[in-house]
């Protein structure tokens, strides 16, 4: 499966967390858009990673060991409704390019990054991801995802 791993950060986050502020909004409203910042993933890999039987994305979170797939059911570059975001980033939801409309979240194996292979180079998610400070890699992950 082709798809995109990101990374995240609890910088702004509140207390909870990034996870846990999306996680209530998808236990509210069945989704949460999730935003990235920067540049938008390209059209063609937004239609790749929807294409797959289970379209997913991979948060990394920055400087910890959390690992989470990200269920997608949607990947657009137009703001959504603000209702549908978490409340924490809503006043500086014109910041992000590409927004990610989430309805599941699962903790990802611990091993998941050695078993993603960065597209571009041809090596482990692990190694490119140390040596890199790229906010998102497309990937290649050929095992299950929880």
């Amino acid at each position: 499966m082709k798809t995109v791993a990101l990374r995240f950060a609890e910088n702004f986050a509140p207390d909870g967390g990034t996870i846990a502020a999306h996680q209530a909004l998808i236990d509210e409203m069945g989704f949460a858009w999730y935003g990235k910042l920067g540049n938008p993933i390209s059209e063609s890999i937004a239609r790749k990673v929807l294409s797959a039987d289970e379209p997913c994305i991979l948060l990394i979170h920055s400087g910890g060991q959390e690992r989470y797939w990200a269920h997608v059911a949607a990947i657009q570059r137009e703001t959504p409704k603000l209702s549908e975001i978490p409340s924490y980033y809503r006043s500086m939801a014109d910041r992000f390019k590409c927004w990610f409309k989430v309805t599941e979240f699962a903790r990802a194996d611990r091993n998941v990054m050695s078993n993603c292979i960065v597209a571009s180079s041809g090596k482990k998610l692990t190694d490119a991801s140390r040596h890199s400070m790229s906010p998102y890699f497309i990937i290649n992950y050929a095992g299950e995802i929880s």
